[in-house]
């Protein structure tokens, strides 16, 4: 017959004969159809070949296997046929939260990292595009013309700049082996205040004399601060070193020396409310006992936290060097290393550098200079104030966004990228240069954890220094106003003019703090940290405005 070709007779449960698909259904519904009763035994009635009915998915068991192989095998089929009996998969619902809620644990967003860095793509192509139709060119040039003008000479003074911060040392070396008159705690400390000093004002002043591009002078002001700060550290906290091995000496005629407790150099990692910078107050029955502890307290701070160097050893220039090029602002006897250099991360850090500079290059090119050059024209040609308070109100709305941008990609580049580099050259294992600042408050709780170098910085050098004389608010005020006079002279510096608003905007951070920190705003983090969002993004385009054009 012509329909065996294609079907072949098979007498169903029901008894009625129908030709019979050569596929067969789905084993899992037939076997699950037959359990439920209405069609039992659908499955074990077919008239098939056990291979056609097999899943794959096992191999029979031989009669004579032992017991441990028939005791997994039946496992195997009980799992199995649990998940077969179902013909629905079952969904597991739980008390749970989202992902963006404030009360989950889920911290992975690296995916908004990629979606970030694909929306610069965007922007990139796009203003590749635009500048092709406008010019036949993909690029414009005028910002890429003041990065690579006279930039040997800028690298050639940047080199003589670092290399005179090692002055410190031997300037050291002098303080530590005078007969007394010039240890550090008596004239040494103010010769090195003057030598920073001087240095401050050569350095400060050389792109002016060479008559810089803004550029060359944000580079070389921003990297001048640097260096100040990291000669800074070195040169007190060696002096303090010099002060206690001075002490320690003494002890071994303790009749003429001082037992006065040890004064601890406050750390790095220091809480804000243990820097006091005093002497620890220790009561003793035994004169004897006594001195024992006060060798082994100034012993222990001559020597370096793992215990590896111990002060004098670190007067060297290698040494020196080595803390140049490490990412960190304060000086220490010895960090955590690494056990070795990945060249391969290294070689895409240094990629990034460099990718980062290129886009904070477009930016500026095609989104910022316009916009203040537009600005400039059109404030030269009106008189009344309300059009020139219109004007600013434009130009700082076309800024927002662009700004924002290069905020988000100068954090990348410097403390992600420059800062990570250099830790992978120098094997430097602590690389928590920021923590989660996007998250802050207050401008305070933004100061701590935007860049935790110079936060580490201020609060060793200058707020701990500041303890022992004055309160914890005074010390305060007199680290946002040293840090708010550095803002300033940066901002000099870019546009050649000295308008205070930086310094202004930066001192009414601590005013809002407080109010922040009252009751009645404290607890409300949500609307905190959109404040503190909206007066960052605000605040980059007022101040880049004011200063330009005003």
């Amino acid at each position: 017959m012509a329909s065996t070709t294609s079907y072949q007779s098979h007498e169903a449960p029901d008894g009625i004969v129908r030709p019979r698909p050569m596929k067969l259904g789905n084993p899992v519904v037939l076997r699950a159809q037959g359990e439920n009763g209405n069609h039992r035994g659908a499955l074990a009635k077919l008239d098939l070949p056990a291979s056609e009915v097999s899943s794959g998915r096992s191999t029979p068991l031989p009669p004579d296997a032992p017991p441990s192989a028939l005791s997994i095998s039946s496992a195997r089929k009980q799992v199995r046929a649990q998940q077969k009996h179902r013909l629905f998969p079952t969904i597991d619902y739980a008390a749970r939260v989202s992902h963006f809620d404030p009360k989950s644990e889920y911290r992975d967003f690296r995916g908004f990292f990629v979606l970030f860095w694909i929306g610069l793509a965007i922007m990139v192509n796009t203003s590749m595009l635009r500048n092709i139709k406008d010019t036949g060119f993909p690029f414009r040039v005028n910002v890429w013309a003041l990065l690579t003008e006279r930039v040997w000479q800028l690298a050639l003074a940047d080199g003589v700049m670092i290399a005179t911060t090692a002055l410190s040392l031997p300037l050291h070396r002098m303080f530590r082996s005078s007969k007394g008159w010039l240890w550090w705690e008596n004239r040494g400390m103010a010769v090195q205040s003057v030598f920073q000093v001087l240095w401050l004002i050569l350095w400060i002043n050389w792109p002016f004399m060479l008559a810089w591009t803004w550029t060359a002078q944000v580079f070389f002001t921003l990297h001048t601060i640097t260096m100040l700060m990291k000669m800074h550290s070195y040169a007190f906290y060696n002096g303090h070193l010099s002060t206690t091995e001075h002490r320690l000496s003494a002890l071994d005629n303790p009749e003429n020396a001082s037992t006065a407790a040890v004064v601890r150099y406050p750390r790095s990692s220091t809480h804000l409310n243990e820097l006091s910078m005093g002497k620890e107050k220790k009561t003793h029955h035994d004169e004897d006992e006594a001195l024992a502890e006060l060798r082994e307290d100034l012993a222990l701070e001559l020597t370096s936290p793992l215990g590896q160097v111990t002060y004098p050893q670190n007067l060297t220039f290698a040494n020196y060097f080595d803390y140049i090029l490490c990412p960190t602002l304060c000086y220490e006897l010895e960090y955590p290393r690494t056990e070795r250099t990945q060249y391969l991360e290294l070689f895409w850090k240094t990629l990034a550098v460099f990718g980062c500079i290129f886009l904070l290059t477009i930016t500026s090119e095609e989104f910022i200079v316009p916009v203040l050059h537009d600005a400039s024209l059109r404030l030269d040609n009106i008189s009344s104030t309300s059009e020139t308070l219109l004007i600013l109100a434009e130009t700082i709305s076309l800024l927002l966004f662009p700004f924002m941008v290069m905020f988000l990609l100068v954090f990348l580049v410097v403390f992600e990228y420059v800062l990570g580099a250099f830790a992978e050259i120098t094997c430097f294992a602590d690389r928590h240069f920021y923590s989660d600042w996007w998250n802050s408050c207050d401008w305070l709780e933004f100061s701590r954890e935007w860049n935790i170098p110079v936060h580490h910085f201020l609060r060793r050098h200058v707020y701990g220094a500041s303890r022992p004389y004055m309160s914890r608010n005074m010390s305060t005020l007199i680290t946002f106003l040293l840090s708010a006079l550095g803002h300033e002279l940066v901002m000099g510096c870019i546009t050649k003019k000295l308008r205070g608003y930086g310094f202004l905007a930066q001192m009414m951070q601590l005013p809002i703090v407080a109010l922040q920190r009252t009751e009645a705003v404290r607890g409300k983090r949500l609307f905190n940290n959109i404040c503190f969002w909206v007066s960052m993004i605000l605040g980059l385009s007022m101040m880049c405005a004011l200063y330009v054009l005003i």
